[in-house]
């Protein structure tokens, strides 16, 4: 299987998450022109699974090193396996509150709030898990991003100061969306021997199988939460499985563009985790806020019009946001 075997390289892999991670939100914006997000979704998470057995069977598959991604998926003890598949089940039900949150409060407000919660947390939870870099550097990165999403909450709440119920409502989802994203990370990476890729611990997985597992996960656990958000939707009326099937096919592709975007960036964390640590690799992804500010800000335009003073606090974000991840990356390096 093909891994990182240099830091250089596994930061650059990191960037390409956060630039997947914060940019797959794009294609629900797009797809929700005529398609609730409830529906989206399905595809979303058959983009994710679909990639997730192409990437297996390729680079899982390939090389001398580790063992290749069938071998290893016969291997993997019942334990490992659940700790990945549950991972699968908590990431599902945040990011779907997540598509909720952006449905409703927008993606420059949903994303910082909710995924900047799910970086803060998620950093604690997989540093002393699987403690590695310079926790004082780490921390005080972490602590920059959190100053980030304070500024981004201030002009959001400038932005919305005469703000909808529904507006709110998004705010509120997006928190706990990034509480319970904070934990699906350690579910994934605790499955895997983050030590040693090139000779892995015997019945446990490699990021490749381990992704693949959180991948089934995902799609199971979509029957329960996705099929109960359809019947009693946060916003709107309920939607069927007729609606989807209806559906036209440029915009399921949409959809399934968007799962594979998002498990791009996901499966180069995880191979990237064995040089960088889980918490390093996680928590330069999860400067997607970052990035998914910038679509919202200068694509979908959801700050048009705003005041001097937002315009000032949303570049002061994005100063702190810069910070921070530097301050992340020197960190591994030390």
């Amino acid at each position: 299987m093909f891994i990182v075997d240099s830091y250089s390289l596994a930061v650059i892999f990191c960037v390409i998450t956060m630039l997947c991670w914060g940019s797959w939100g794009n294609t629900q914006k797009l797809a929700g022109k005529t398609w609730r997000y409830e529906l989206f979704y399905w595809d979303y998470v058959i983009g994710i699974l679909a990639f997730s057995l192409l990437l297996g069977f390729t680079l899982g598959s390939t090389g001398n090193a580790g063992r290749g991604f069938v071998e290893d998926l016969k291997q993997i003890s019942m334990e490992n396996y659940a700790s990945a598949f549950a991972g699968g089940v908590i990431f599902n039900l945040s990011n779907i509150l997540l598509s909720a949150s952006v449905s409703m409060a927008g993606l420059t407000v949903a994303f910082p709030l909710g995924v900047g919660i799910a970086l803060v947390l998620g950093v604690f939870v997989n540093y002393f898990g699987e403690p590695k870099g310079d926790a004082v550097i780490l921390f005080s990165g972490v602590a920059l991003v959190v100053l980030a999403i304070i500024f981004n909450a201030i002009a959001a709440g400038k932005m919305n100061k005469k703000g909808s119920s529904t507006n709110k409502k998004g705010i509120l989802i997006a928190i706990i969306a990034g509480v319970l994203m904070s934990f699906f990370y350690r579910f994934v990476a605790a499955a895997m021997d983050l030590n040693n890729f090139e000779s892995p611990t015997p019945t446990m997985a490699t990021p490749y199988s381990a992704f693949f597992i959180f991948a089934i996960g995902i799609f199971i656990s979509n029957f329960i939460i996705n099929t109960i958000v359809m019947k009693k939707p946060f916003v709107g009326t309920p939607v069927s499985y007729k609606e989807y099937f209806q559906g036209k096919f440029s915009t399921h592709m949409v959809g399934v563009l968007g799962g594979a975007i998002w498990g791009l960036g996901t499966a180069l964390s995880y191979i990237a985790a064995g040089k960088a640590g889980a918490a390093i690799s996680y928590a330069l992804g999860q400067g997607a806020p970052m990035i998914a500010a910038l679509w919202g800000i200068f694509i979908w335009k959801e700050f048009k019009g705003s005041s001097r003073t937002v315009n000032i606090l949303l570049a002061c974000m994005f100063v702190l946001f810069i910070s921070g991840l530097g301050a992340i990356i020197i960190s591994g390096a030390n």
